[in-house]
């Protein structure tokens, strides 16, 4: 590995590193963007120039990445899901591994995306046996690992090092002998303490004093199909209990905004807007109806009550329920942080408009359930670990890199 063995002089050139980043989806090209300006201090720091390359979105490629194909559109989570997006997956696999084949990375990063990345990550492996791999923000094996075990042993193949970013995460891939390093949850850098709320309202045009609700239903094509319908009944249903109540909904990628605008006005929520800015329109809000993923943990982070509910094909879920007894004791990263029940969380059938109605109006109306929730935010927000969270991902990455 290039290693510089004196301070570089002003007439000399910084060493050129490159790594490969690859990630998918809207959650993976928010942590790829904040890992890569993590990486470029780094790189600043101990006299190297660095080149990223990378499969990712919009952000990674604002933070410096070039990127070989965009992927914060494909992606899915279930079995008949992923069938529409598993031809253009290997159309653009097979372009990233001929660019690779010519431009050769110093080391490579994958983040979750699991199918995908254990993909390319073992065509790297055989194709580059020196080449070190880092797995950063590894898919959740550790919730269900029991039921995908194979593929628990495949993550550990591919990686030389596994970053971790929930303690729980790390425990489990050290007790299957991996090489882990427990670094904490990004979103503790990118909110390190609450929003303010009157200034988003007062950013978005809202009275201090209105109710308001931001539901946030969608970041996967799918979902738009089998999350959105319910989420906007359910807000029909509050909006009955409350006529003054207001709703924002961001919509996480452009190509949403005309079915989420069609649905507003199909189920007749006549005081509902449609957001660029999903930060801000958490931060306004006294509630937060929502689907499972990654942005439970930012609503956390921004102390706003939340509910959570999540979807399948129905076919898929039949499968994984009867067929392939698959089970997890919760869906929200944000119950799954300390293994215990913080948000009311509601899976496939239970997931009805009623149900999230129910305890959307709890929350709203009962003072004490919502004192109760934001004080297990602040337990929780003090297990993510400690700001600095990407600078300690880059800085073990750049261990890695220099120790191969």
């Amino acid at each position: 590995m290039k290693t510089p063995t004196q301070p570089l002089s002003a007439l000399e050139q910084p060493l050129k590193l490159r790594i490969f980043i690859s990630t998918g989806e809207v959650s993976g090209d928010l942590q790829g963007a904040l890992l890569i300006h993590a990486l470029q201090r780094q790189a600043a720091s101990r006299g190297y120039a660095l080149e990223i390359v990378a499969t990712g979105g919009d952000r990674m490629a604002q933070a410096g990445a070039t990127l070989l194909g965009n992927t914060s559109a494909i992606g899915a989570v279930g079995i008949l899901e992923s069938l529409p997006y598993l031809v253009p997956t290997l159309r653009l696999q097979g372009r990233v591994k001929q660019y690779l084949r010519n431009h050769p990375p110093d080391l490579a990063v994958l983040i979750d995306y699991m199918g995908p990345n254990l993909a390319i990550g073992s065509y790297l492996r055989q194709t580059f046996s020196r080449l070190p791999l880092v797995y950063y923000i590894a898919p959740q094996q550790w919730v269900w690992g029991a039921f995908l075990e194979r593929d628990t042993r495949r993550i550990l193949d591919v990686s030389d090092r596994l970053l971790a970013i929930f303690p729980e995460e790390a425990k489990f891939y050290q007790r299957y002998g991996g090489a882990v390093t427990w670094v904490g949850h990004p979103l503790i850098d990118r909110i390190p303490h609450p929003p303010d709320r009157q200034q988003a309202r007062a950013k978005l045009g809202l009275a201090a004093d209105a109710t308001v609700v931001t539901l946030l239903p969608a970041s996967r094509q799918q979902e738009l199909r089998y999350l959105l319908p319910v989420i906007l009944k359910a807000a029909q249903q509050i909006q009955a209990q409350l006529p003054a109540v207001q709703f924002l909904i961001p919509a996480s990628l452009p190509q949403f905004q005309q079915t989420i605008q069609q649905a507003i006005a199909h189920y007749q929520l006549s005081n509902a807007s449609l957001t660029a800015d999903s930060q801000t329109a958490i931060a306004a809000a006294d509630l937060a109806i929502t689907k499972s993923g990654t942005v439970n943990l930012e609503i956390a982070l921004m102390n706003v009550p939340q509910v959570v509910c999540y979807r399948l094909n129905p076919v898929t879920a039949w499968v994984a329920q009867h067929l392939l007894n698959f089970s997890a004791p919760f869906i929200s990263p944000v119950n799954l942080v300390e293994m215990r029940s913080v948000v009311p969380e509601f899976l496939q059938w239970q997931a009805t408009p009623a149900a999230l109605a129910t305890a959307a109006l709890t929350l709203l109306l009962n003072e004490d359930k919502q004192q109760q929730m934001l004080a297990n935010y602040q337990s929780i927000r003090q297990t993510l670990g400690e700001p600095g969270v990407c600078d300690r991902a880059a800085a073990a990455i750049f261990e890695v890199l220099l120790a191969a």
